[in-house]
């Protein structure tokens, strides 16, 4: 009895050599269609068409090609089943036993700022996972190939029955976890094509939220190791790790971190995370002047924590840091010298942030009790030309420098958060306390312990001040300016004390709270 493949790709890679293989060592028969069938019969092997196959042309510009029961019925046949077999015969159906199908790339398509609804529409592909799905719900009879990179794997078990048996289940969860992403792709698409669109939808957020994405990596385990742990998605189209250990759950949440911290600036900036928050930032007109004022903000935090930069990392930073034990180092670029010293740091991992720093996503997924919360990530730092100075005094030119500054690092800090600056570099950091006031005491003391003056600093606070509690604290630390969203019920309050301590005070207008 002859044996069928069936191939139709839109990603042609790999597939002669893989129908060669199939037609030379294994004694297949091969059916195609369109492009895929010239270029079997353009690298010289044998190969039907489908419409010759059924005796049906292909009609209504190929719409219509494959969806015939001499196609269906040779993949839904149960091999196990007599009854199945003789309507078979009796129908002059032959089985299939292989099929090798990718689809349209609508997802490609769509993504196209310039694709027209019509061109959108004709790449949505129907016969195509219609065969998958037939294929992979009888695949205890047929083989089913929906990846390129799985055909080395498929020719190998070709050999072996117990081998093809265990491979056919694992290629059938494949084919439909791939139908539900393009289903999903489509279904979105269409939903923001509506005449007239769901406001949420329009704005990122449809009516129904579905999320498919590649388990590119399984993980040694979570936050802790008791805790299960895997990566899924794109993260690694993003990154380029050179060297080190694997990286971790946490790892990962601290590059992401890091990554959108270092892409608010543009000076030479280096950036000292810790569990996401960041120790110590400074921004200079060297990377080597960046590093040693982000250093002595906190020289105890940055063990074991990871460090960020947004210019090239050369030998004379790289010599600063090797002494320092640091889980990750990310950079733009590494220069040669600087990776042969790290070289000697098997362990610390060295990331290539492939498409340069400040890496974009536009929302945030988190999961929560019964479902997920999804937002938009938080990428402004207010209207600028809007900050409202609110006190009798006007801050300087280095006070409005150094607020800004702040601004942006106090942004990525755990709330309730507090960050005192002198120019572009950072002199303490209180992260995550209940409550504002504790978080400016943690950050006085940091700088204490840094021994780094606070005497004309600023502070810079995430969200409102609700007393003047916080503001006075940081008046005694030495602080002459803050940057503050304002809005809280005892406004008056604040910008009194403020006031009376000589202070310049400004108002945002904007909040980032960060939990």
């Amino acid at each position: 009895m002859a044996k069928f493949a069936l191939l139709s790709v839109s990603d042609k890679k790999g597939l002669a050599e893989f129908a060669a293989t199939l037609v030379r060592q294994h004694g297949y028969t091969l059916l195609s269609t369109g492009g895929t069938a010239k270029l079997l019969a353009d690298s010289g092997l044998p190969v039907t068409e489908v419409g010759a196959h059924t005796g049906f042309p292909e009609i209504m510009e190929g719409r219509v090609k494959t969806l015939h029961p001499k196609i269906h019925g040779g993949l839904l046949c149960r091999r196990d089943k007599p009854a199945h077999l003789a309507q078979a015969a009796e129908n002059q159906i032959e089985l299939i036993d292989l099929v090798v199908v990718n689809l349209y790339p609508f997802e490609q398509t769509v993504a196209r700022p310039t694709v027209e609804f019509e061109e959108a529409i004709e790449n949505i592909d129907i016969g195509g996972p219609s065969m998958l799905r037939s294929a992979a719900k009888n695949h205890a009879g047929v083989t089913v190939v929906c990846d390129p990179a799985d055909y080395t794997g498929v020719l190998a078990a070709l050999a072996d029955e117990n081998a093809l048996a265990e491979l056919r289940r694992k290629l059938a969860l494949k084919v439909f976890q791939r139908t539900a992403s393009y289903d999903a792709a489509i279904a979105r698409y269409l939903e923001l094509q509506q005449a007239e669109p769901d406001i949420d939808a329009l704005s990122g957020f449809p009516s129904t939220y579905s999320l498919t994405l590649p388990k590119v990596q399984r993980l040694r385990y979570g936050e802790n190791p008791h805790q299960k742990a895997a990566l899924y998605g794109t993260f690694h189209d993003h990154f380029e790790q050179l060297q080190g250990k694997e990286l971790s759950y946490n790892n990962l949440l601290d590059i992401t971190a890091a990554t959108y911290l270092i892409g608010e600036f543009e000076k030479p900036t280096v950036a000292i995370l810790k569990h996401t928050n960041p120790c110590g930032v400074a921004s200079d007109t060297t990377l080597l002047g960046a590093w040693e004022k982000a250093y002595a903000t906190d020289r105890q935090a940055p063990f074991g924590g990871i460090i960020v930069v947004n210019q090239t990392l050369g030998l004379e930073v790289a010599e600063q840091i090797k002494d320092i034990f640091t889980e990750v180092i990310i950079a733009p670029r590494f220069s040669e010298e600087a990776r042969a010293m790290f070289a000697k740091k098997k362990n610390l991992r060295l990331m290539i942030a492939k498409g340069g720093i400040g890496a974009d996503a536009l929302q945030e997924v988190r999961s929560v009790i019964g479902g997920v919360l999804v937002q938009d990530r938080d990428r402004t730092l207010g209207n600028v030309r809007e900050f409202k100075v609110v006190t009798e005094r006007q801050p300087t030119a280095e006070e409005w420098e150094a607020m800004l500054f702040g601004w942006k690092v106090g942004k990525h800090v755990k709330s309730n958060s507090i960050v005192y600056c002198r120019g572009e570099q950072t002199l303490g950091v209180g992260a995550g306390q209940m409550a504002r006031v504790d978080s400016s005491r943690i950050a006085v003391w940091k700088a204490g312990e840094a021994k780094l003056d606070l005497r004309g600093s600023v502070v810079a606070s995430e969200a409102l001040f609700p007393f003047a509690d916080g503001l006075l604290a940081a008046a005694d630390a030495g602080a002459t300016a803050a940057i503050q969203p304002g809005g809280a019920l005892r406004d008056e309050e604040v910008i009194k004390a403020a006031n009376e301590r000589g202070m310049a005070m400004v108002f945002t207008a904007s909040r980032h709270f960060k939990h």
